[in-house]
């Protein structure tokens, strides 16, 4: 299973993307996968190459490639909290013109996921870009507040929604909290967006990451990963031997 840095252009600026694809010559379905505070880092990557032994072509675009860390120490704001949404819709938008671009992809077949502020960008992905045919956000937080120089919220544009919705919730989470699930719900509800909530008992934010064992809660993650991939292979057509996490054979 290859896994490899590519860089692509985002008009003036390049960004590297995390790719890792499984073994064949495809075309493969994808998965764009949205990175979390930390940036595209080890449990990213992880998340990514999971995503690629599981059939699928998987992209983690570095978003935060246009704040340098000069730039993190003279504003005191961290990566996270000087992004702007019209900037990460750019740069969902060129992963995806990169993903469709390339001969090993099926264009027809592309969802996308994410973890914590990456589930707040699948959401915003989702709503902008008619390419996804599947969106699963992971406790994503903030979706109700706009970042940077936008004047609306990701919530704003859930009209855009093309594509059903899978959604992973911590019971204990503050952000999202249980009222913003309520909230999301029939936001997705009144635009008849079909979509499915699940909410782990006990978990917290960040329930996936087991580099944080303060906020990593197995039973939720190895109960969340299984119902990710079954999402994807029902909306993005990948066929599976029974009880397998590998690609049927063709």
């Amino acid at each position: 299973m290859p896994s490899f840095w590519e860089k692509i252009q985002v008009n003036e600026s390049e960004m590297d993307v995390y790719t890792s694809v499984p073994e064949g010559e495809g075309p493969f379905p994808a998965v764009v996968v949205a990175h979390h505070a930390p940036g595209v880092d080890k449990f990213m990557q992880d998340m990514t190459n999971k995503l690629a032994a599981s059939g699928y072509a998987a992209v983690a675009p570095d978003l935060f490639h246009r704040i340098t860390a000069e730039m993190v120490e003279s504003a005191g704001k961290s990566k996270r909290d000087q992004l702007d949404d019209s900037q990460i819709v750019e740069d969902i938008n060129a992963t995806v013109d990169f993903l469709v671009g390339h001969s090993s992809i099926d264009a027809n077949r592309i969802g996308v996921t994410g973890f914590c502020m990456g589930g707040r960008v699948t959401w915003l992905a989702a709503s902008t870009n008619s390419a996804f045919k599947a969106a699963a956000p992971y406790y994503g937080g903030n979706i109700l507040v706009p970042w940077g120089g936008a004047t609306e919220a990701p919530l704003a544009a859930t009209s855009g929604m093309r594509c059903p919705v899978l959604f992973h919730f911590g019971e204990v989470d503050e952000n999202p909290s249980q009222d913003d699930m309520l909230i999301l719900d029939k936001e997705l509800s009144a635009y008849s967006i079909p979509h499915q909530f699940y909410t782990y008992p006990g978990a917290g934010h960040a329930f996936m990451n087991p580099a944080n064992p303060a906020r990593y809660q197995r039973a939720a993650a190895e109960m969340s990963w299984p119902r990710t991939l079954d999402f994807f292979d029902k909306h993005l057509g990948l066929q599976r031997a029974a009880g397998s996490d590998e690609p049927a054979c063709a």
